[in-house]
């Protein structure tokens, strides 16, 4: 299956990805972590600690929904089981990528809980916002060694947020997702502008 051409096409989208968004400084020092939908039972995920500037396919494993490796000699990284969370919850979903970015840090241990996001243009380019100015509540979870506990966290706002495009971990940054790798790397953009913003406001109103 790693030499399959959806793998190939898949991998060097999230390669493009890596080398994208870590020039713009949101991955230091080998942090996140980007998967892709395969078919109905597979994904392609980064190996642990791998700098995402220089990824290639042997960066990848191959695992199922149920989380073992199908491709690859490596164990997926602990945080594999939130990317399959996702995929299981939403048929729909082809990509997932999470990044590190200094504000999306900031702002999550600023806002335990929720932050809110209101009056952004680009809030029209997440799922379900038609009018900026109502916005939406994105939510931010504790950051927690049992990922299986944080990924039913996640499942249970999904469930309640069907048009939900992303959340912060505390500590940790963003995860974000799409239909594809494209779409989901215009949203990681979208995010990271508001929290940009975001942090430049909170800075001038003090």
């Amino acid at each position: 299956m790693d030499q399959s051409p959806e793998f190939l096409a898949q991998v060097r989208l999230l390669a493009e990805a890596g080398r994208d968004l870590s020039a713009r400084g949101w991955l230091p020092a080998r942090t996140g972590h980007f998967s892709a939908r395969l078919d109905d039972r597979h994904i392609a995920v980064t190996a642990p600690n791998r700098e995402k500037s220089f990824l290639d396919r042997h960066d990848f494993l191959v695992v199922d929904l149920d989380g073992h490796v199908v491709a690859g000699s490596e164990e997926p990284a602990p945080e594999t089981f939130l990317h399959i969370i996702m995929y299981r919850h939403d048929v729909q979903l082809g990509a997932v990528l999470h990044t590190h970015s200094v504000h999306a840090t900031v702002l999550s241990r600023q806002f335990p809980g929720t932050l809110a996001l209101r009056d952004y243009e680009v809030l029209r380019e997440l799922p379900g916002v038609k009018n900026p100015a109502r916005g939406l509540d994105l939510p931010v979870f504790a950051n927690d060694p049992d990922v299986q506990q944080l990924a039913a966290r996640v499942d249970a706002a999904m469930t309640r947020e069907p048009n939900l495009a992303g959340f912060l971990i505390g500590g940790h940054g963003l995860y974000t997702w799409g239909a594809s790798v494209e779409l989901a790397l215009h949203r990681v953009e979208a995010f990271e502008f508001m929290f940009q913003c975001e942090t430049l406001a909170h800075q001038m109103s003090r």
